[in-house]
């Protein structure tokens, strides 16, 4: 078991397992999804390091990286030397919210502070070529609710968010990184995030020490931003921009989606004018969103990343499925996403067997996770 509980039952991961589960998803062709399918078919992220090789050979990639202990050892270091931690998925420390989503990151780059654990967490997003009055209304909004102890949560960005994070300093915000923990971006908001963790705020991200942001990591952190809060607010958003992209994600985790209206002469109201005509919920005021998230903060629900462990596949080799079974696997597959239980019933094969053969090529770079329990082969 990669766990020792505490009184309540939380995981609380010692450090030679927190380096093990840093070196696990640091290592080629994992990411969370993978991550959990591995430790609980293992047991442990030890044990699970020793099996990468060979499952990658099975699916067809003769090498894959694993992360060296000195990798992780010096990203472990570099974190403790400027103030940060990593939190576990499961431990006190991580974001009540985020833990249940689909796929939540298994460790979490965070600097000091106690926003983030806070539940009532409420996301403002918008453009990053606001408007003034765009800026004033999310100056007001983070304002008001930050005063009725909520914590808002955003991305650091210019505009929008940078109005939300500075009117809410004293009721302590987030700021959710697409890089590194020790990437500023932009560089101008150095002064902000000092303001945001002297007051007790957080910054946080799923990436790795050093890690310059790509365009393709703001969708990873637009997951993070509404999967920690319970509702987004959105704030003037242009079509196709970041932020619907928030708001897609929140629909996803079942998150309150909230819309400020704007001008439909103006191309930075029109996203959020069609999201309400979507279904979002309109606001102008803090009242609006209190009244509709009235009864919505969601219970502590007990964790456990430790599904029952497959009998023997706690230790030694995996067992290797038939060469038949996978070649009528990947018959199955297609570029379009298919249900892993639909497979199990099309091969008549235990679950257990299939999770084996879809870690084989998901390890090789062959296949695709998709939400829902979905997957589909990568050519």
């Amino acid at each position: 078991m990669d766990r020792e509980p505490d009184h309540k039952g939380s995981l609380l991961l010692s450090e030679a397992q927190r380096l093990a589960w840093l070196r696990l998803i640091r290592s080629e062709n994992v990411g969370p999804a993978t991550f959990r399918e591995l430790i609980n078919h293992f047991g442990s992220a030890e044990a699970a390091l020793s099996q990468l090789p060979a499952l990658s050979r099975r699916g067809g990639k003769a090498a894959i990286r694993v992360c060296p202990v000195h990798d992780a050892m010096e990203e472990y270091e570099a974190l403790q030397r400027m103030g940060a931690r990593l939190v576990a998925l499961g431990e006190p420390g991580y974001p009540p919210h985020l833990r249940h989503i689909d796929g939540p990151p298994p460790l979490l780059s965070v600097t000091c502070g106690n926003a983030l654990t806070q539940p009532k967490a409420i996301a403002v997003v918008g453009a990053r070529n606001a408007s003034l009055a765009g800026r004033k209304m999310a100056h007001l909004m983070a304002e008001e609710l930050s005063r009725r102890g909520h914590v808002i949560v955003s991305g650091l960005a210019r505009g929008i968010d940078a109005a939300a994070h500075g009117a809410s300093l004293r009721g302590g915000t987030v700021a959710v990184l697409a890089g590194g923990i020790d990437i500023l971006y932009p560089p101008e908001h150095g002064v902000l995030l000092a303001d945001i963790l002297s007051n007790g705020g957080n910054a946080v991200t799923e990436m790795p020490f050093g890690w310059k942001p790509r365009g393709r990591d703001f969708p990873r952190r637009n997951r993070l931003i509404s999967g920690i809060s319970l509702g987004v607010i959105v704030i003037e958003a242009a079509k196709g921009s970041g932020s619907l992209h928030t708001a897609r994600f929140a629909l996803e985790q079942n998150r309150d989606i909230f819309a400020v209206p704007g001008s439909p002469l103006d191309p930075r109201s029109e996203g959020a004018n069609n999201l309400i005509r979507q279904g979002a919920t309109l606001i102008t005021c803090a009242d609006d969103v209190e009244e509709a998230l009235a009864g919505r903060i969601e219970p502590d629900l007990p964790f456990d990343l430790q599904a029952e462990e497959p009998e023997g596949l706690s230790s030694g080799s995996p067992p290797e499925p038939s060469e038949s079974l996978r070649e009528r696997l990947i018959m199955a597959l297609g570029p379009t996403p298919v249900g892993i239980d639909e497979l199990v019933r099309h091969t008549g094969e235990s679950a257990r067997m299939i999770q084996i053969l879809l870690l084989e090529l998901e390890l090789a770079g062959r296949l695709e996770r998709h939400r829902g329990q979905r997957v589909s082969l990568v050519y």
